[in-house]
């Protein structure tokens, strides 16, 4: 589905990506991890067309990547960023439209927000509260459904995990697993590295830059390397 080769993106001198080359499956759960720092960020707004590639070649099914971030959305990638990023001054119903910004169906539009509202029951109590004024989690959720909005063929998942509590944590890769199986095809960026191998089909271990470790999630879980540096584990 996604074909990334030899990317390298830079930030005036900084080099942040350095020839990397990755797959995605399609109808799979791929992990990027890696500390903080090590690229994961940059390259999900790459992908999502928010930073330009200085080199490489990016296809998605088949085609290469548009640069326009709006026209990345229409081909049907969508990125839930780092962070959240809603609108805190717009209502939780307000927030899930504007993601659905680029479409015209208004049937397909209220039956989408009827499955948010499915997916994350707490929205719908929430429906006419400002983003602003959600807890942590329930901010994430509402970041996530936004994206699913847009109905997306693959969701990027910038560090969904972050700054909430363990049992919230558990809660948000349940329903990224259960949006996977509907169909949905993820790339999750993510530091809550035993959680994000634990559920992906295919990982890569990104280190200042660079692809460093690849295989299957349960092939870096046992990986000595990875255990150490990612896992707290020592041999």
């Amino acid at each position: 589905m996604l074909s990334i080769s030899n990317l390298d993106v830079k930030y005036g001198h900084i080099q942040a990506l350095r020839g990397v080359s990755l797959d995605v499956a399609e109808g799979s759960v791929v992990a990027v991890v890696g500390a903080n720092g090590a690229g994961k960020t940059t390259l999900l707004t790459t992908l999502a067309g928010l930073v330009p590639a200085a080199e490489g070649k990016i296809l998605f099914q088949g085609e290469p990547l548009p640069k326009e971030a709006h026209r990345i959305v229409a081909r049907g990638i969508c990125l839930v960023p780092e962070r959240r990023r809603l609108y805190a001054n717009l209502t939780v119903r307000e927030n899930l439209l504007m993601g659905a910004y680029l479409r015209k169906d208004k049937a397909g539009i209220e039956a989408d927000l009827e499955e948010m509202y499915q997916l994350y029951p707490i929205l719908r109590e929430r429906v006419k509260q400002f983003a602003g004024t959600l807890s942590g989690g329930e901010q994430q959720m509402l970041a996530i459904a936004r994206g699913l909005m847009s109905r997306p063929r693959l969701l990027l998942l910038d560090e969904p995990s972050l700054g909430l509590a363990p049992l919230m944590v558990q809660h948000m890769f349940k329903t990224i697993r259960a949006i996977n199986q509907k169909g949905v095809t993820v790339l999750l960026a993510e530091q809550n590295a035993f959680q994000a191998l634990d559920m992906a089909d295919h990982a890569f271990v990104l280190e200042t830059g660079r692809v460093i470790v690849s295989g299957t999630g349960q092939d870096l879980l046992e990986n000595p390397l990875v255990q150490k540096a990612y896992l707290g584990v020592s041999h």
